[in-house]
Formats: C-alpha cells, sequence, structure tokens
C-alpha cells in the first residue's frame, strides 16, 4: 500500500540545514545523510517544496541542491507558513531562536517540527514550546540524533530484553556545554531508560562561573550531575572532552568510546564479566529515521519516538544541574517548578553573521 508522502520546509539553510554532509562525509558514526535538507530529499515519506533563511544567497545554494525552486524561498518564515501548506518544518536555527519559531509553527497549524538540538536556552522557553505544542497538537523531534541511531537502537534492544538483567545506572560523558551539546547525552540516556522522570538533581559547576553574569550565561554552561530517575536509575553526567556512555547492568555492561564510532559489550556473573562482540546492526542516516518517524506518527496519530516532553524534560534535567551548583551542590527535588537561569550568547541574538559564525561548506 502507497503511504502518504508529506510536504516539508526547513527554516535556517546553513550547516545543520543543508550542507553538513559536506563537512562529515567518511566520518565514522556520520551516515548520510545527516544534514535536515538532505534527509527529507532522501526520505521516500517527504517532499520538500520550501525553505527560509535570511541569506538569499544560502538559499540559492539550498534549492539547487534540494530543488527548492527560487519562488518557494523565503527570507521571511512566517510569509512561507502564510503561502505554502505545510505538513513537516525543520527548525534548524541557532538554539536562540528555535523558541520563537517553534510557537509559531505549532500556532500556525504545522503538523509535525523537527527542531534541531538543542531544544531552547532556558526552562521557561522549553516550557513555553511544550504548552503550544501541546495545546494545538503539534508532533516534535529534537534532532539529538544518538536516538534515532540504529546502534542505539540495539543496545536499547538488548537492556529490554533482560538478557543482562536489571539497569543500575548509567555514567555518561559529554563536551562542551549542556543546552546546545550535553542535550544530546541527556536525551540519549533517557531514551535507554524508556523515559522516566527525575526525582532529584544535583550537580556541581564551576567550569561555567566565568560565563555566567547574575542568571545570564554568555556561552554555553557546563556542568557535572547525578540524577535519580523514577525508575530507580541512578545516572553520572560527567563534563570532559569526549563522549563516552556505559549502561551498567546486573549482569553486564554496554556502551560505546569515541561517541558513536564503536560499541561494546561485556556479559557475565558479578565480577566476572566477560568482553563479548557487540551484535551486528544495520547502519541507516538518523536524521531520515527522525523524519520518517514524525511521518509515521502523522500516519498512525501514535507518539513519536521522541517527542516535545521528552525535550522538555532533558532542558528541565540541566537546568537543575546548574541551579543545584548555585546553591552549593543542594539536592534539587523534580519537577523544577522554575529556573530563571539562559544562555543568551549575544551575538547570535540579531538574524546575521557574527563572531561564532560558521560559514557553510557548500560543496565537498
Amino acid at each position: 500500500m502507497d503511504m502518504k508522502t508529506y510536504r516539508a520546509a526547513v527554516i535556517g539553510c546553513g550547516r545543520m540545514g543543508g550542507f553538513i554532509d559536506n563537512e562529515v562525509i567518511g566520518t565514522p558514526g556520520f551516515i548520510s545523510p545527516y544534514s535536515h535538507g538532505g534527509g527529507f530529499y532522501c526520505s521516500d515519506r517527504t517532499e520538500l517544496i520550501a525553505c527560509s533563511d535570511f541569506r538569499q544567497d544560502l538559499m540559492e545554494e539550498f534549492g539547487k541542491r534540494y530543488g527548492v525552486q527560487t519562488g518557494s524561498q523565503y527570507v521571511d518564515y512566517k510569509e512561507m507558513l502564510e503561502t505554502e501548506n505545510l505538513d513537516i518544518v525543520s527548525v534548524a536555527t541557532h538554539v536562540e531562536h528555535h523558541a520563537e519559531i517553534v510557537i509559531a509553527l505549532a500556532e500556525a497549524g504545522v503538523k509535525a517540527i523537527y527542531c534541531e538540538k538543542g531544544l531552547a536556552s532556558s526552562l521557561d522557553e522549553a516550557n513555553a514550546m511544550a504548552e503550544a505544542c501541546n495545546r494545538n497538537k503539534t508532533i516534535l523531534n529534537m534532532g539529538t540524533q544518538r536516538r534515532y541511531d540504529p546502534g542505539f537502537w540495539k543496545m536499547k534492544e538488548i537492556i529490554d530484553s533482560g538478557e543482562i538483567g536489571r539497569v543500575q545506572n548509567l555514567i555518561m560523558t559529554y563536551s562542551a556545554g549542556l543546552f546546545d551539546h550535553g542535550c544530546h547525552v541527556v536525551d540519549l540516556l533517557m531514551y535507554l531508560i524508556d523515559d522516566p522522570h527525575a526525582v532529584w538533581v544535583q550537580g556541581h559547576a564551576p567550569q561555567s562561573e566565568a560565563i555566567r553574569d547574575g542568571t545570564v550565561y554568555s556561552d554555553d554552561p557546563g556542568g557535572d550531575g547525578v540524577v535519580l530517575f523514577d525508575n530507580d536509575v541512578m545516572v553520572y553526567l560527567i563534563h570532559s572532552n569526549r563522549y563516552e556512555y556505559q549502561v551498567n547492568c546486573e549482569k553486564g555492561t554496554l556502551g560505546t568510546y569515541n561517541d558513536t564510532k564503536g560499541f561494546f559489550m561485556r556479559k557475565g556473573e558479578p565480577r566476572e564479566f566477560d568482553e563479548i562482540a557487540f551484535p551486528e546492526y544495520a547502519p541507516m542516516s538518523s536524521t531520515v529515521n527522525l523524519i520518517d518517524d514524525l511521518a509515521r506518527a502523522l500516519d498512525s496519530g501514535e507518539p513519536p519516538l521522541g517527542g516535545i516532553e521528552s525535550a522538555r524534560h532533558g532542558v528541565e534535567v540541566m537546568a537543575a544541574i546548574l541551579e543545584s551548583h548555585l546553591q552549593g551542590g543542594k539536592r534539587i527535588s523534580m519537577p523544577l517548578e522554575k529556573s530563571s537561569l539562559r544562555m543568551n550568547r549575544t551575538n547570535r541574538d540579531a538574524w546575521q553573521k557574527g563572531p561564532r559564525w560558521r560559514e557553510p561548506k557548500l560543496s565537498i
């Protein structure tokens, strides 16, 4: 039976929106297409019909690459929403602009949103985005690709099978800051243990004091955290210079090294774990998987693999790590009712190139 094809558009035609594939070709762990535009172009479930960016020259290159006609390229994304009949819209801008755009999409009646990581610059923004999506029955998946990577699907399959016993704890190491990068790891750990809710959070973030002015961080803040979830799983989140993940179970351990480039598995009785081969799996584009999951949710009315609540709760956990640090390491009971902390990289306030701008690589 033929499945419905959904009309799609991309807001933000830069690196992740359209051209990051040119940077990661041949890099282990990156399966093309990786960009939003590439995912829509290659998915059998979508037709990429429009795009929006403040740079017309960038949209022109995006249009050439993905077959978007000049008349469907918009400097103003709100004009695009009024003109085009869209089912799925990607938000591939800097995180500082996500809340404004996602809320506008939900209010405009867009059925599904692919929002690039991180979700938001503050808990207030994340809560407002969730409220708008829930009220308008808008589906949202956040672009933390590990949740849609077949290697982690295999890892979760092993966990769910009970082959190595109950999950006891996770040790998750990440690099850079929480809101824009650590969200990858927070989203992954929540996926692996069935998207529970946190009971309490304790954090330590002295490395981010230099960029904090009151309640505002001028860059992406990092921090270490301990989180207890309501399924009694403890998570240790470690801020470092690498991405490594370890799931410790009663009768074994699963994990990755060098981010997603290598998976390992150990199995046995307590204190006698032996290294065994991680099961084979078929590598696939996590971007296409994410998009196809949105299409499946639109088809069936069933929840997506991600969803706005898991993405929102991830921001809540990260904000709680920072709140705990500012309260001397106090254990923060969840839910976190309020947090005035936010990331505000001032050179990204305007829709223009700033000091941190990374020019998209338009060709290989």
